[in-house]
């Protein structure tokens, strides 16, 4: 993985529903080595970190920097990376964050702080939104060119849409 895949864990954290171990799951739909050993523990565990990723991302939204810096740097102190590099034979390297051994919980929470904080360094905090669609409270990191992103995925935004152009045509 690399930093831009971290803050993708964090960011899909932060907007799951961890009231289940199958809502984690799928938020690590994409890492099926997380996803395939997760228990109820790394339930439990990551639900603390997803709520302080969100009050993180709220902060940044409002444009707390201090908040932003303090909380980035308490989810650091509290799931330190322990970086390591990994591969298969001489090619497909990439870098974990954790021990070998670590639980998916662990490693989660330490990729997650790790992928925020290179985030947060290389993004301005106005950048980061809050999904305008009703009923979304998903967050996301505005990459676009023209900084206009409003919604956290298409599916909002099309949802959003099609509703006003619904509006706009009846009667």
């Amino acid at each position: 993985m690399d930093n831009a895949d971290y803050l993708d864990v964090a960011l899909r954290l932060a907007n799951a529903d961890l009231s289940d171990l199958s809502g984690l799951r799928a938020a690590l739909h994409d890492e099926p080595w997380w996803s395939s050993r997760a228990d109820s523990t790394d339930v439990t565990a990551l639900r603390v970190v997803a709520s302080t990723i969100r009050a993180t991302l709220d902060a940044a939204v409002r444009g707390d920097g201090e908040a932003v810096l303090t909380s980035v740097n308490g989810l650091l102190a509290e799931h330190p990376p322990r970086p390591r590099v990994s591969g298969h034979g001489s090619g497909g390297w990439h870098i974990h964050v954790a021990d070998q051994d670590a639980s998916p919980a662990t490693e989660v929470a330490a990729a997650s702080a790790w992928g925020l904080a290179q985030a947060i360094v290389r993004h301005p905090l106005s950048r980061w939104g809050h999904c305008a669609a009703e009923g979304c409270g998903n967050y996301y990191l505005d990459s676009s060119t023209n900084q206009a992103k409003r919604f956290c995925s298409p599916r909002c935004a099309n949802r959003v849409h099609v509703a006003a152009f619904r509006s706009r045509h009846r009667g």
